[in-house]
């Protein structure tokens, strides 16, 4: 794989609650000089990344419903919303998790289906990427969230928030990716450190990497 390879892949991360509107300015330099798919941002930073990006082709990502997944249906879509008027191009939103775990399917996909009807209507061709939260799953549940997911029309499964109990694995990616349609990708993220993991995930068939450490994975990737 080629450095640029490998940055086309990456969402370089900021989702720190520290996070300034200089730290934000800084991440979208860094976006723009390796090549980076996107940057990804709380909501609160979505208009200032767009501005900063506008002409670059490195897309603003931001995230719905995050980090728990507990709000209800009506607020992640008007989340979704203002993301896309504020300039996001896709949207990583986490699962209503309690929900899945008790087998209320209709909630789950209705929770998936609103976000993204509004992000399709507001911006065809935008991405809706959901997040799973796979360290609170088992492996049925797993499997399940897939399926899902696809059902109501999202884009991608995403392993992680990288604030829950566990980031994402390549077990965990083989596996989502085994129960998705090829249409469908699979962004890995939580823990991404090394350029060894990240290649080890896209191996396992990750299309999209969520990470903090981006600039250091392409290093690493030169020095190997």
């Amino acid at each position: 794989m080629t450095r640029d390879q490998l940055a086309a892949m990456i969402d370089h991360t900021l989702l720190k609650p520290t996070a300034t509107t200089r730290d934000i300015r800084q991440l979208c330099v860094e976006a723009m000089n390796e090549g980076f798919a996107a940057v990804c941002v709380n909501p609160v930073h979505v208009e200032c990344a767009a501005k900063m990006l506008a002409g670059s082709g490195v897309a603003v990502c931001t995230v719905i419903g995050f980090p728990l997944g507990a709000t209800t249906p009506s607020v992640k879509k008007k989340e979704a919303e203002e993301a896309i008027n504020n300039g996001a191009r896709e949207v990583d939103m986490v699962i209503n998790i309690g929900a899945l775990k008790e087998g209320n399917h209709d909630l789950v996909v209705a929770d998936i289906r609103g976000v993204v009807e509004a992000v399709t209507a507001l911006l065809p061709g935008g991405l809706v990427k959901v997040i799973i939260e796979t360290g609170y799953l088992d492996r049925e549940e797993k499997i399940t969230a897939c399926r899902l997911a696809w059902q109501a029309g999202a884009h991608f499964v995403k392993t992680s928030t990288g604030f829950g109990p566990a980031g994402a694995t390549v077990d965990d990616v083989e596996l989502l990716r085994k129960n998705l349609p090829p249409e469908m990708g699979v962004k890995a993220s939580g823990g991404i450190r090394t350029t060894g993991q990240a290649l080890a995930l896209i191996a396992a068939g990750a299309t999209r990497l969520g990470t903090s450490a981006g600039p250091a994975l392409l290093t690493g990737l030169q020095n190997d």
